[in-house]
């Protein structure tokens, strides 16, 4: 059961130990929606589509359907748990400029609601508790 704080719907600043998650591409071309605010805001490097960069964190969206999503999710997950120091807050990845909606999506991150560094939209959270 998901027992924390959602993932704010508007990240305008982040404290030093916070994670912005957001949507990328595997070229790391950060043009629009939440990829250019991790590259404009929370350090996203141009180039990197994968990964911690500053305080960001990048998982692609952009390179096939959901279950090419999957793996980079689940390298995310682990990533997460093994950096506790750190919150991630994951943003509604994949559900903007890719074009997936939330049903599809939250899903993948069934395995995050027991991490407690990890914060998740509501609507993800929602459609995995059902």
């Amino acid at each position: 059961m998901y027992d924390r704080a959602y993932t704010p719907e508007r990240i305008t600043e982040l404290k030093p130990n916070e994670v912005f998650v957001f949507g990328s591409n595997l070229a790391g071309a950060h043009g629009g929606g939440a990829a250019l605010l991790a590259f404009r805001k929370f350090g996203a490097i141009w180039g990197q589509g994968v990964g911690l960069q500053g305080q960001s964190y990048g998982i692609p969206t952009m390179h096939g359907g959901v279950e090419a999503i999957r793996p980079y999710v689940d390298e995310f997950v682990d990533f997460a748990q093994s950096h506790p120091a750190l919150t991630f807050f994951v943003t509604k990845i994949g559900c903007g400029i890719a074009g997936f909606t939330p049903r599809e999506i939250a899903p993948l991150f069934t395995s995050a609601l027991p991490i407690p560094n990890i914060l998740l939209p509501q609507d993800f959270v929602d459609i995995i508790e059902g």
